[in-house]
């Protein structure tokens, strides 16, 4: 009988191929990672470290660098950074030659709150804790603020960063009491009533129209209050 000596090199080659590549596979999920490399991305501004990050990292997996492959969880990985107040958004993987790599998406404050307790607010109107590493220069809130309920406050504060007019002159915002908001604008010595925040796009157009009048008319120092909380009026208290 003859001998099909090319089919036989084809299995045998098969065999071969099939050997490295297991081999390889097993010797790749064994390979231990490197120490995590740190990305973040958006906001240029650190309120977070690289070493924070690889702290959060080791104390929810050990010391990550001498950990197999094969063992690591990255979903526990990410949800354990999520879980950071100061993260918006974070995603953790391994490339081939087994370093880790976690992206990580800072929240972006857009208030700070400054009352018996000190925070931001971010810009989904969430609570943000300060930094050590970075001060965001964002309008100061004072009042009477709680902290479980900053839905007013985020939307003027949200209305603040987006309107040119008001992220260039707003540098406080306050609460009273009875919930009343107040501006308070740069180099202007007078309180901007809002009341609340319905027909607050009316209000800031008030608001800018009044602005832009008195300081053609060089009048901006001659009062104390400017009262917006009625619809199309904007009431002046003079000094």
């Amino acid at each position: 009988m003859r001998v099909n000596w090319n089919y036989i090199k084809m299995i045998v080659l098969l065999g071969v191929v099939v050997f490295l590549f297991a081999f390889a596979s097993s010797k790749n999920a064994e390979r231990e990672i490197s120490k995590p490399n740190v990305k973040f991305v958006g906001e240029n501004n650190l309120f977070l470290t690289s070493q924070t990050v690889s702290k959060l990292l080791i104390q929810n997996y050990g010391s990550v660098k001498n950990v197999p492959k094969e063992t690591l969880d990255l979903n526990l990985l990410e949800k354990a950074l999520k879980s950071n107040p100061m993260i918006k958004n974070a995603e953790v993987y391994i490339t081939v030659n087994g370093a880790l790599n976690a992206d990580i998406e800072q929240k972006s404050p857009i208030a700070r709150v400054s009352t018996n307790a000190s925070y931001y607010i971010d810009d989904e109107g969430n609570f943000m804790p300060l930094s050590e590493n970075f001060s965001a220069r964002v309008p100061l809130v004072t009042g009477y603020v709680e902290k479980n309920n900053l839905k007013n406050i985020y939307i003027v504060a949200k209305k603040a960063k987006q309107d040119e007019f008001l992220k260039k002159h707003v540098i406080g915002i306050h609460q009273d009491i009875n919930k009343g908001l107040y501006l308070r604008l740069r180099q202007c010595d007078f309180l901007v009533k809002l009341g609340d925040v319905n027909f607050l796009d009316k209000k800031i157009n008030n608001l800018k129209a009044f602005y832009q009048k008195s300081l053609k008319e060089k009048t901006l120092n001659n009062y104390s209050k400017v009262n917006l909380q009625f619809e199309n009026q904007v009431i002046c208290t003079k000094t």
